[in-house]
């Protein structure tokens, strides 16, 4: 798997944190991140919605 970027733009407090969080839990705040999206769940999708996808959006 290819590994991409993300920006995020969050407060101070926010970040501080998922940083004690991060350090809490000996893990990086990329592990903590990946952890929770990883803990979403999967939604039904109606098959007539078009949904980019990575070829359709990469100009």
């Amino acid at each position: 798997m290819k590994n991409k970027t993300l920006n995020l733009r969050i407060s101070e407090r926010r970040l501080n944190k998922l940083r004690l969080y991060s350090a809490w839990k000996d893990k990086t705040m990329t592990q903590i991140l990946e952890d929770f999206i990883d803990s979403l769940p999967t939604p039904e999708i109606d098959k007539k919605i078009a949904i980019p996808t990575p070829s359709s959006t990469d100009s």
